[in-house]
């Protein structure tokens, strides 16, 4: 990528990229090298299509209908066929952030040039994604095996004047905006329809926008987690860099020099008022390890997307002048790294509730509940009734939906992924985090008031004072539910993570 500006199918496309490019905060083209070998691919699409060969897709219905012959002169009524009949989504729409990653994943990979689509199918995805009218996509329907088919047929009915669109904020009919706006419907030819609808599309879109925020919780549960080391009056020896080294993961070599990195020259962490303790709860001495693990099933989960995001997985394929029929739709690759990290998520919430409920012990400094003339005032103690509460939802979340398989298309399509459902999952999983952390900042932050005159490091001096910015230390009970989400919004913005950099 050069000059802040992605060339589709030729430069490498991250979970980062993809959601700062569907924000508009880059800016993307299609090449002339791109489009030449997209032209190439369609040649021989076209050139197999005039000759008796069968091809799956082409002139052959789909699924179990795939020995099902079809003539040259219905070949493109079947293609728009395909997206109308495979429109069966239901329930709310998507996100629009994720529909518009989705049409940016699926021109990247439409633009690696083996899918057989002609260079106009590309560029009026492109047009419509930069005009804003960002097609509306019913969030179930999708078993994450064929591709995600239902999704994508929703987000590519209004290339032929179909289906439903967002534009200027408002719902509408897609032939109603596209008439407004003086843009012709396309015309889907042979393959095209099916090149639309094959992918993973939906499964990544969703992947991308979770990846970025669990990355986000991730960082912040790491610094939060020393505000509670300090507000518990813990001990720095589960830190030592030994320890690490004599199991070393990345995750919690990482983890446990960020933990040092952050307590240097804490007054609060040198102090000794509570040196009668002889070790410190799991939740506290085991960060570096359980932090840890779940960042390693984050650059798990990076290191497929970076493969999947630049992935050609339509079928059939055209490589070599030829049209391979095979499974790179099959969401299975993605579906067990996101079941993964599903759970890696839910874990950091796990022992992140743990910790508030330390916090609300309080210690030799630190009152009970966080607050003064306790009795007449409960405190935060029902903060944390709302972090188990998420906690619990959580865990029942962790399911693998990658486990699970019902067959479709009459035994054809035997074995699916259900990566859809687990995706949708995990931005489930992912929001309720944040909330959770953002629980242990308030409680966090309030302990730390108890141990003054003594500072923290002074990136936690300056995290600290960016929270008292929006949220006040508390003198008695009141509405916590409003200092919730204000360090939720907090802990989303990165800002945070931002000021320890």
């Amino acid at each position: 990528m050069s000059n802040n500006k992605f060339s589709y199918g030729s430069d490498k496309l991250t979970p980062y990229e993809a959601v700062k490019i569907a924000q508009g905060k880059i800016s993307a083209i299609i090449s002339d090298a791109q489009v030449k070998k997209i032209n190439g691919s369609r040649s021989t699409i076209e050139n197999l299509s005039k000759s008796s060969e069968i091809i799956y897709g082409v002139n052959t219905g789909f699924g179990v209908l795939c020995n099902t012959i079809i003539s040259e002169d219905e070949s493109n009524q079947l293609q728009e066929n395909l997206l109308r009949s495979h429109a069966v989504g239901i329930g709310k729409d998507i996100p629009t952030l994720v529909a518009k990653i989705m049409m940016v994943l699926k021109i990247h990979s439409l633009s690696l040039g083996f899918s057989g689509v002609r260079p106009e199918v590309i560029q009026k995805i492109k047009f419509l994604l930069e005009k804003d009218i960002i097609p509306c996509v019913p969030i179930k329907g999708s078993v994450g095996a064929s591709g995600d088919l239902a999704p994508l047929a929703h987000l590519f009915l209004p290339l032929i004047g179909e289906g439903h669109v967002t534009y200027n904020g408002v719902k509408s009919k897609a032939s109603v905006v596209l008439k407004k706006e003086n843009i012709e419907p396309l015309k889907i030819d042979k393959k095209e329809g099916l090149a639309l609808i094959n992918g993973t599309q939906f499964i990544s879109a969703f992947a991308c926008v979770s990846f970025v925020r669990f990355k986000n919780c991730l960082d912040n549960a790491d610094i939060i987690s020393v505000m509670s080391l300090e507000g518990t009056l813990s001990a720095l020896s589960p830190f030592h860099p030994s320890i690490s080294e004599l199991r070393n993961f990345s995750g919690s070599s990482h983890v446990s020099k960020k933990v040092r990195e952050l307590t240097k020259n804490s007054e609060i962490l040198n102090s000794n008022l509570d040196s009668g303790k002889v070790q410190d709860p799991y939740s506290i001495r085991c960060i570096p390890q359980v932090h840890g693990a779940s960042w390693d099933a984050f650059y798990h989960l990076e290191h497929t997307l970076n493969i999947e995001l630049n992935s050609v997985t339509d079928n059939p394929i055209v490589v070599d002048n030829k049209v391979i029929s095979g499974g790179n739709f099959h969401g299975q690759p993605v579906a067990i790294p996101i079941d993964y990290n599903i759970i890696a998520a839910s874990e950091i919430g796990n022992i992140s509730d743990r910790r508030i409920y330390l916090l609300l012990k309080g210690n030799s400094s630190v009152p009970k509940l966080l607050i003064n003339n306790s009795g007449i005032n409960s405190g935060f103690m029902i903060l944390q009734y709302t972090s188990a509460a998420l906690a619990s939802e959580n865990k029942n979340l962790c399911f693998p939906a990658s486990a699970d398989s019902i067959t479709t298309s009459l035994g054809q399509e035997d074995h699916v992924s259900m990566g859809s459902i687990g995706a949708v999952k995990f931005l489930k999983v992912v929001k309720n985090l944040e909330r959770i952390i953002a629980i242990e900042l308030l409680c966090s932050a309030q302990a730390k008031d108890f141990l003054r005159p003594l500072k923290s490091s002074q990136k936690i001096e300056e995290c600290h004072k960016l929270l008292r910015s929006v949220v006040s230390f508390a003198e008695e009970d009141r509405v916590f539910s409003d200092d919730i989400k204000k360090a939720t919004k907090l802990v989303k913005s990165g800002k945070l993570v931002e000021l320890i950099k």
